[in-house]
């Protein structure tokens, strides 16, 4: 059996920007010299858009992207944040992290691993560390996850033959394992492809990379948060981190609910 103990974090997308178009746009309102010092399309999306607003390209403040988009967190302009968008693919998590994590709505889209399509035989399930951590309570939960898995390839193997008549193999197995999947444990590894705004994924970094957290959405949160740092620092440097006693950490930031 495949047991799980740490998330994977995939950074898929980014956005890009015209530059002949946004050049046009400048011309057309009399700005012949206006420029960015960033290089991220995040970033600079989230600058044109907050300059749109108050049409500032003639008159920028010195100190660059970095400092614009500073004085955005601080005065609290969030709905320019919503025009950077970036990508993850989640894998080596539970079920019961998803059901958390789409609880997240407004700026998210997701796109998760079907369980009526995708044979779960030999899936994976994720064990939390402190079952892992006591010999007496891992052997409960192996047991557990075990029997569950074995009761599934069993249903599945029942639900074929009941539906044998059924002339569309594609149907039948999708048929089998809907049913059959009522049987497996929030413990079931999932993937999920996530794709949300600047804006959305400070608000699930808020809420899920803090101390008081669920441990797994801590440890995704977290993946993310250092990778989106690297990827635009100008929107994301302002949190710090702090290390746990569990080994994990957490952030915080002075701008909150931006």
């Amino acid at each position: 059996m495949n047991i799980i103990r740490e998330p994977k974090v995939y950074f898929l997308g980014r956005q890009d920007i015209d530059a002949g178009e946004l050049d046009r746009f400048l011309a057309d309102h009399d700005v012949s010299a206006w420029t960015t010092d960033t290089e991220v399309a995040g970033e600079k999306l989230c600058e044109v858009a907050g300059r749109v607003c108050y049409m500032s390209f003639a008159r920028p403040r010195p100190g660059g992207n970095a400092v614009y988009l500073r004085h955005i967190l601080e005065v609290g302009h969030g709905s320019v944040l919503e025009h950077a968008v970036f990508s993850f693919i989640i894998t080596g998590v539970s079920r019961s992290f998803t059901h958390e994590l789409v609880r997240h709505r407004a700026g998210f889209g997701y796109s998760q691993l079907s369980q009526r399509y995708v044979d779960e035989s030999q899936a994976g399930f994720v064990e939390p560390a402190c079952i892992a951590a006591d010999p007496e309570l891992h052997a409960v939960w192996t047991q557990a996850v075990e029997s569950c898995r074995a009761a599934y390839a069993r249903l599945v193997e029942g639900l074929a033959a009941r539906f044998a008549h059924l002339p569309d193999p594609t149907a039948r197995r999708k048929m089998a394992r809907q049913a059959a999947r009522s049987v497996l444990p929030n413990a079931t590894e999932t993937k999920i492809f996530v794709t949300a705004n600047a804006r959305a994924w400070r608000h699930f970094i808020e809420l899920r990379c803090s101390e008081h957290a669920e441990v797994e959405i801590r440890k995704v949160a977290a993946a993310i948060l250092a990778r989106l740092q690297r990827e635009a620092p100008n929107l994301f440097g302002d949190y710090a981190w702090v290390d746990l006693p569990d080994g994990t950490r957490a952030a915080a930031t002075p701008h909150r609910k931006v």
